[in-house]
């Protein structure tokens, strides 16, 4: 077994605590998209590559726009990948990166084949297939459905997030396990529990889910709760150490 310093790939979920943004951003948010100040946002993310001990351009940001587009990188990027929900890499010490605020950050590796991608997955990424098409991009490129771990990060909870009764049937008749109700009995929508029935049935095995719910925990930015907030990140990367 490797070290816990030593594993061939390493996959971390921030909170919004330590961050030098202000309120309502306040205040580790990495999201450079939602009104925050640029000067505070870079700042963070300095500090994210400071703590994590790799380079700041080696870090990958998506523009992020709810589709189910998978993009293939295999270098540094000089500015956040077009129109895409999903990265997929070979790339050693290149840090893939997705940003969230109740959606599920998903984080997956194959080590033995060198392959890893992290999926932005909403409601309506999660629904058309984001995370279907990300484990079939990787498979592409080597990895194996058995070989696959898989980490759904901090996300909306099914008891939490509520919604109408035909947008609850439509994702659960495109993405089967993810109708649910919540605390108050209302129709919800459990995208963590849908994800994981999608993945088994793909082949993955090997699924690990953070229970954490970002509409009630504090710890976390939740557009659903706040309406303007900040995000907090996905990562994952290569270290190219040998398992």
């Amino acid at each position: 077994m490797t070290e816990p310093n030593n594993r061939p790939v390493r996959m971390v979920f921030t909170s919004r605590a330590g961050g030098a943004s202000s309120s309502p951003y306040d205040s580790f948010n990495l999201g450079s998209h939602v009104g925050d100040n640029p000067a505070d946002v870079a700042a963070n993310r300095t500090r994210l590559a400071d703590i994590l001990g790799l380079p700041e351009d080696r870090f990958v940001w998506m523009e992020q726009l709810h589709t189910n587009h998978v993009t293939v990188v295999d270098g540094p990027q000089d500015c956040p990948v077009e129109a895409t929900d999903a990265l997929v890499t070979r790339e050693k010490n290149l840090a893939l990166c997705v940003l969230v605020a109740d959606c599920t950050p998903v984080l997956l590796s194959d080590h033995s084949a060198g392959v890893i991608g992290a999926a932005h997955a909403g409601r309506m990424g999660a629904r058309n297939g984001i995370v279907r098409r990300t484990v079939e991009k990787m498979v592409q490129l080597g990895a194996k459905p058995e070989n696959i771990q898989v980490l759904l990060g901090p996300a909306a909870a099914g008891e939490s997030y509520e919604v109408p009764e035909e947008m609850a049937a439509d994702v659960e008749r495109h993405l089967p396990g993810s109708r649910t109700t919540t605390r108050e009995g209302t129709p919800g929508i459990d995208v963590r529990a849908g994800l994981v029935r999608q993945l088994l049935s793909m082949g993955v095995r090997n699924i690990d889910a953070d229970p954490r719910d970002t509409i009630a925990d504090n710890d976390f930015f939740s557009h659903r709760r706040d309406g303007t907030t900040g995000r907090q990140a996905g990562v994952i990367w290569l270290t190219g150490v040998e398992a």
